[in-house]
């Protein structure tokens, strides 16, 4: 499983790569780019970066390297946020270029979002920054643990040091709850709205159009699958009790980062 999963992470890098280099070049050559083009180097840059991360993060991990891990985590979990914040915007953008609502504050909701996405992705970027920050003094806290080992102990303080390092996957976690369910109501109206068209144009044939709107939902199928799966990792770390054999380790990443592989190789094939 340990190898299974470093080339599942070894293509999602390829893959990241492929996706930054083909619309950077696009970038310079026309010195502009789409929203969707811009979240999607955004994205590709966040998830080469925290699949790095994760391999350094999980073979110090399983080799005990307990002061590097310290220093890994905190970049692991700040792409990883970040990730999730992009994967939703990705969401955001396909319900309000697909969706066929007519409401007034829709309308006026889409060209706002249209018109103001590069500081709606600076913004996320922000939310991250100050998101980790529980993340960050916990890592401290962390090392500060690792360093009294072997010192007399002021029962206390440590109990309280540990607890405020508990507090820190909680936190994690409600930082990760947000652009979920900005995600589920994304992708709630998306399908209202294909339903909708499905049914005033069930001629009997599928058009181009039908077929793009299809093909958007199967991609946003496969996120959801990956954003369920990053869940249920958070929760069982939080638990706890899932890890305790190394050998778990690797079968759960392999797991968790086989959707993720799914879901980079759904937007390679649906990206014109």
């Amino acid at each position: 499983f340990m190898i299974i999963y470093v080339l599942e992470s070894l293509t999602i890098i390829v893959q990241s790569s492929l996706i930054v280099a083909v619309l950077g070049r696009e970038w310079l050559q026309v010195r502009r780019l789409m929203p969707v083009d811009m979240i999607l180097i955004s994205l590709g840059i966040s998830r080469f970066c925290l699949q790095w991360a994760s391999m350094l993060n999980n073979f110090c991990s399983y080799f005990n390297l307990n002061y590097v891990l310290c220093n890994l985590t905190i970049t692991w979990e700040f792409f990883n946020i970040l990730t999730f914040w992009l994967n939703s915007l990705l969401t955001v953008f396909y319900c309000i270029k697909v969706s066929s609502f007519t409401h007034h504050i829709f309308l006026w909701l889409r060209w706002r979002i249209l018109r103001l996405f590069p500081w709606i992705l600076l913004g996320s970027l922000m939310i991250t920054c100050v998101t980790i920050i529980p993340s960050a003094i916990g890592n401290y806290i962390q090392i500060q643990l690792l360093t009294m080992e072997h010192l007399p102990r002021n029962s206390t303080v440590t109990d309280k040091l540990e607890n405020f390092h508990q507090y820190q996957f909680q936190a994690h976690t409600v930082a990760l709850v947000i652009p979920f369910i900005l995600f589920l109501a994304s992708t709630i109206f998306l399908m209202a709205s294909l339903t909708k068209q499905i049914q005033h144009h069930s001629t009997g044939h599928c058009n181009p159009s039908m077929k793009a709107h299809f093909t958007a939902l199967r991609s946003l199928a496969v996120l959801f699958i990956v954003f369920t799966s990053y869940f249920l990792t958070i929760l069982i770390t939080i638990i706890g009790t899932l890890f305790d054999k190394r050998c778990w380790l690797w079968v759960w990443e392999a797991f968790v980062y086989a959707f993720i592989l799914m879901h980079s190789t759904s937007l390679m094939l649906s990206s014109p």
